[in-house]
């Protein structure tokens, strides 16, 4: 069944039919299950040695993040012997203190772990507009929850104050009215017993 998907995957390009060779076609849920029992067979080497080490790796899709506390040579030749497995793979690798991995900005702060929310700097402030034709159970809803990501994601306050900031503008800008942010922004504070906070933000 496996071989049968794989070698019949066809697409049109300017009237003419095409057969794709190598590979699967990314909107195929076949192939999204299919490449993530290859990854891991594929990446095995490189979580046993990440285990070994009591260090971190984890993975969404084809974006990988993972902690060292090694030279830069030999993270480099770890990642060319999981590159050499399979020469279709293509790493491209991005070491630093400072990395982004999906919406999370994720920092070595002399030695201490820090994240923030990354945002992509061509994405627009965008948020459901509240002029769309959904129940507004969902458009109250969205307050709460984006402040709710915000301090999952957030690893100090500083950092979060920002984020809700970021949020009440973006929200602002999407035809929010000022009083159903708020009405949604003080629930959050008293549900999670930091009502403090709100008199230190306005300051």
């Amino acid at each position: 069944m496996t071989r049968l998907i794989l070698d019949s995957n066809y697409f049109v390009y300017k009237n003419k039919y095409y057969q794709q060779k190598r590979g699967g076609a990314m909107g195929s849920a076949f192939t999204q299950v299919f490449d993530n029992i290859y990854i891991l067979e594929w990446k095995h080497d490189l979580i046993k040695h990440q285990a070994s080490k009591h260090k971190i790796y984890r993975r969404y899709i084809d974006d990988i993040f993972t902690t060292m506390n090694t030279s830069f040579d030999e993270i480099t030749k770890e990642l060319e012997k999981a590159e050499q497995k399979d020469l279709n793979i293509k790493i491209k690798p991005i070491i630093h203190e400072t990395v982004q991995f999906l919406d999370i900005t994720i920092m070595n702060a002399n030695g201490q772990l820090k994240t923030s929310i990354y945002h992509k700097p061509s994405a627009d402030p965008y948020y459901l507009p509240h002029t769309s034709d959904y129940p507004h159970a969902i458009h109250r809803n969205i307050p709460y929850t984006a402040l709710l990501r915000a301090v999952r994601l957030c690893s100090n306050l500083h950092d979060f104050h920002l984020e809700q900031l970021c949020i009440n503008v973006s929200l602002l800008l999407n035809n929010y009215a000022p009083k159903l942010i708020t009405n949604q922004f003080l629930p959050f504070f008293q549900v999670n017993k930091a009502n403090f906070l709100i008199k230190r933000f306005n300051k």
